[in-house]
């Protein structure tokens, strides 16, 4: 049996393909399109969701059962002697927060190391990525999660909203306020800090708001990120809800402007998608967890 596992949610935006690659297990999460419930990447395809989305369907997230998540540490145990589960950010879910209190229970007490470290979408992807080398480099998990959580607020990541309609439905806005925005061409960008999601700023056009976005990166690694930056310990992510031709455009541009860093893309989780609709575009930043002293 191995040492340590990692199991996390598809609010991570890994696909169960990429999860076999990876060597992980993912929970898909459920959605409820009118009256029937599906499963993120199992019996709804992201192509499908945003079909029904741009229709005009009721789309709404869902928590897993504590039943599917028992189900999937099960499994995952069958094959590790402890695993970390890392699941969407506790401030915009209250998933992990009954994972946590499951946790503390039997048989999956000092077994199951449940992450709460703020992230979701790409950036939830980065933390696994952290978790996959924190495990290579001989931490415990009970490190593991320590390390990965107080890193919570190293990172940020600012989305570009090509359309009002999905904020007014999920009551970020009032249709009134969604109104005048069409007419105005107004594009807003969101801001993904530590556990909440804001708007950062409003923009006439969404050329600006593209441009908006990278300053704000540059801004970033210029203050908050800024002795990271300097020491090569941060990450350059992009995730979008558009199409491929939008999605390559975006990736070129954000290439240009930061030709010195590697970027990572994933998806924008279907979570994400459903409250910002067809056509959003990210990007972010996630810092290197720092290692504690082994002296």
């Amino acid at each position: 049996m191995k040492a340590i596992g990692i199991v996390t949610d598809s609010h991570s935006s890994i696909s169960q393909q990429r999860a076999k690659e990876l060597g992980i297990k993912v929970l898909p999460m459920p959605f409820y399109i009118g009256e029937d419930c599906y499963y993120e990447d199992v019996s709804l395809t992201r192509d499908a969701f945003f079909e029904k989305l741009d229709s005009g369907a009721d789309i709404a997230t869902s928590q897993p059962s504590p039943a599917d998540v028992m189900q999937i540490w099960d499994e995952a145990l069958k094959e590790y002697e402890q695993i970390l589960y890392i699941p969407l950010s506790s401030g915009l879910s209250g998933s992990c927060a009954t994972a946590s209190a499951m946790a503390q229970d039997e048989p999956y007490e000092n077994r199951v190391f449940v992450v709460d470290n703020g992230r979701v979408s790409v950036l939830m992807e980065r933390s696994i990525l952290d978790a996959l080398e924190l495990i290579q480099e001989g931490y415990s998990a009970k490190e593991i999660k320590e390390i990965l959580e107080q890193a919570r607020d190293r990172m940020v990541i600012y989305i570009g909203v090509q359309t009002l309609e999905h904020l007014k439905k999920g009551g970020r806005i009032t249709p009134a306020t969604a109104a005048l925005g069409t007419i105005l061409q107004i594009k807003p960008v969101l801001k993904l800090g530590t556990e909440t999601l804001d708007t950062f700023k409003k923009c006439r056009g969404f050329a600006k708001a593209k441009a908006a976005m990278l300053e704000a990166i540059r801004h970033d690694l210029d203050t908050t990120f800024r002795q990271e930056y300097e020491d090569g310990q941060v990450y350059l992510m992009a995730a979008t809800s558009a199409s491929p031709e939008e999605r390559d455009a975006w990736l070129d541009e954000i290439k240009a402007a930061f030709p010195d860093m590697e970027l990572l893309y994933g998806d924008l989780s279907l979570g994400v998608s459903c409250h910002i609709g067809f056509g959003g575009l990210g990007i972010g930043l996630s810092c290197r967890p720092k290692r504690p002293s082994r002296d």
